[in-house]
């Protein structure tokens, strides 16, 4: 961890950790802005993931697909953004908390899990309209699996 100390020192340091320190308004709207950004995230990712698995087979796929990939993109933007200046506030005590360490390894996962998701010919058949393949259905489930996982981890790191 000695090796981080520049690093993270330099982080604790910028202007936008700092005024974290200072404000605790700046500091909650930054964590409302986060959860907001995780809400734009999962909400629209766990929706998806229910209709590939199955559930509103009367909504197209054609339709609710691009609508909530954007979202989530949009989210996941925001939350990484608000979450990088969140951990700037005490980065080496994240990087010491088993929890915050699960959540980065769990989030590593899932969003390799819907790269891989949106790179396949099947999901972009599917996404289409087409038949949606066990393999669809599979990486779906895990990625409900993974973020809600991710939730949980976050949730965690209060706590640990």
């Amino acid at each position: 961890m000695d090796a981080l100390t520049p690093f993270t020192e330099a982080l604790a340091g910028w202007p936008g950790a700092r005024a974290l320190r200072a404000s605790w308004v700046a500091y909650l709207l930054v964590n409302a802005a986060h959860i907001l950004g995780i809400a734009l995230l999962v909400g629209p990712i766990l929706t998806l993931d229910a209709r590939l698995l199955g559930l509103w087979r009367a909504v197209p796929l054609a339709v609710l697909a691009p609508l909530l990939t954007r979202v989530a993109a949009g989210g996941l933007g925001l939350a990484l953004l608000t979450g990088f200046w969140l951990f700037t506030v005490q980065p080496a005590d994240y990087l010491g908390n088993p929890a915050f360490l699960a959540k980065l390894a769990l989030l590593a996962l899932a969003l390799a899990n819907t790269g891989l998701q949106h790179s396949r010919p099947a999901w972009r058949t599917a996404r289409a309209g087409g038949e949606v393949t066990a393999g669809v259905r599979l990486s779906a489930g895990l990625s409900a699996l993974l973020w809600i996982a991710v939730l949980v981890a976050g949730r965690w790191i209060g706590f640990a």
